[in-house]
């Protein structure tokens, strides 16, 4: 019987496993629910309740200046983003997430004026001495590397919090001079980031994983073709400086995003998350057929349908035939489309659970 990194890998890596490996992804509004409904301690305990193969670490530390405080409590992040914490939904479906206040860079009229922009982030802001024991402790599941929501990978997403979403979209047609700046800057943060962790890592990071959202409900957020010219080459950096370490390369973007996948693989991409349903080309047989024998897919468990709405039996459902389309052979790792949010009643987490248990066997 493997154990769960090996387990990973082997799904990674299109070889047989025992069974589709298992990853968790939550809010921690969910987890305090579920440690509080199972008398645990920590989400350490948790992942052992679930038999969770993957274990996602914090990465570096911050060290560098202090992060500006307002006094309404919100604070900038790391790259000069005004932030604060907002709530929805009332008491146990109670849910936070931080709003952006204000984009930075949002009345930018020239490159100059991104170029000199006094709070572009450095990777000497960070120790990354720490991740090599935050490996150390995870035990045999398999190493994920991500970062939060606020420090990710990515290349859009931060554009988006600097220069605001309407803004930057508008930029990639009629300014593209000021779109590749601030994308080239971003970019540039995150590749000498990344050689800084693997670094320090000495081989025990086992999957990077990237995030960046290129879809929407409806279809890509921006045109293939802007896609290639813009974003691709930064894409594929960040899977060339993971693969020059040996390190396989996860991508997370939501939305519909068929058009791309094989522009994806191409890049090299070893493993595609979330496989969001619902959402505009997303077809799971088509996909796996498609592109199955090329790239290891993540995820495609909804949480807009049947975990926050449906029954216990409806979550078995979907289940039992999302795994029958994507966990065919190999090439697939059991999960939901996104993070377990509040409102996902704790029988639906349960049946969840005893679905992987009952169906990830089944292959």
């Amino acid at each position: 019987m493997s154990n769960s990194k090996q387990r990973v890998l082997n799904a990674v890596n299109h070889k047989k496993y025992d069974k589709i490996p298992i990853d968790f992804w939550s809010t921690k509004e969910t987890d305090d629910k579920l440690l509080r409904h199972f008398g645990l301690n920590n989400r350490t305990q948790l992942l052992d309740k679930f038999d969770v193969d993957i274990v996602f670490i914090e990465g570096p530390e911050y060290i560098g200046p202090a992060l500006k405080q307002y006094p309404d409590r919100s604070s900038n992040d790391i790259w000069g983003v005004r932030r604060k914490t907002c709530y929805t939904g009332e008491a146990e479906k109670k849910q936070s997430y931080k709003t952006v206040v204000n984009s930075p860079l949002r009345d930018a009229k020239t490159v100059d004026e991104v170029l000199s922009y006094a709070n572009w982030p450095s990777p000497e802001d960070y120790d990354y001495s720490v991740i090599r024991q935050q490996c150390a402790d995870v035990g045999d599941r398999a190493v994920f590397f991500m970062g939060d929501r606020l420090n990710r990978i990515a290349q859009l997403k931060p554009a988006m919090y600097l220069r605001s979403m309407e803004q930057i979209l508008m930029d990639s047609a009629l300014n593209p001079d000021i779109f590749k700046a601030i994308i080239d800057k971003v970019s540039s943060f995150y590749n000498e980031y990344l050689t800084k962790i693997l670094t320090a890592a000495e081989g025990m990071i086992d999957v990077v994983v990237t995030g960046d959202d290129f879809g929407t409900q409806n279809g890509l957020i921006i045109s293939k073709q802007m896609w290639r010219e813009y974003l691709y080459p930064g894409f594929k950096k960040f899977i060339d400086i993971s693969h020059s370490f040996d390190i396989p390369v996860m991508h997370h973007t939501c939305g519909g995003i068929y058009e791309i996948i094989d522009d994806m693989i191409e890049a090299g991409l070893d493993v595609l998350n979330p496989l969001q349903p619902n959402t505009f080309g997303m077809d799971f047989e088509k996909i796996k057929s498609e592109f199955g024998d090329r790239i290891c897919f993540h995820g495609g468990i909804s949480l807009q349908t049947n975990l926050p709405f449906g029954s216990p039996e409806d979550v078995k459902a979907e289940v039992k035939e999302t795994l029958a389309a994507l966990g065919k052979d190999t090439g697939y790792i059991a999960c939901t489309a996104h993070n377990l949010q509040a409102d996902v009643p704790v029988e639906n987490i349960l049946a969840l659970f005893e679905a992987y248990r009952q169906y990830c066997c089944d292959i």
